[in-house]
């Protein structure tokens, strides 16, 4: 089921690149592997200034096509879910990824194709 439009997904951006910057902070990231706490928040503003530059109604400057956005968060998504693996995250450091990631490829998985006209 495919229902995610590009409005949606510009709502849900904004929130998550805050989150993805403010929560490994308070939930005390990075307590496995000290990377896990900085990869959450240097994606969280690369992923804050992506949607700033993103070609939707709530981009500011609208540079990236949306497209394009989207395979980045696809390949964002593949990553946290492989980071764990690769840099020996545990626990809650893992977690966190994973979640992430699952939800990051849900999302862009139920994406609902634009019908151009």
């Amino acid at each position: 089921m495919r229902f995610i439009t590009k409005e949606i997904h510009a709502y849900l951006d904004y929130p998550v690149a805050i989150a993805l910057m403010a929560l490994p902070f308070l939930i005390g990231l990075g307590s496995s592997n000290p990377l896990a706490l900085q990869i959450a928040v240097a994606t969280g503003i690369a992923a804050f200034v992506l949607t700033l530059l993103t070609d939707h109604h709530l981009g500011a400057f609208r540079i990236i096509p949306y497209r394009f956005h989207l395979i980045v968060d696809f390949v964002v998504a593949l990553v946290f879910i492989l980071a764990p693996f690769i840099l020996s995250f545990r626990g809650l450091d893992a977690y966190f990824y994973w979640i992430n990631g699952v939800a990051v490829l849900l999302v862009v998985s139920m994406h609902k194709p634009e019908i151009v006209a």
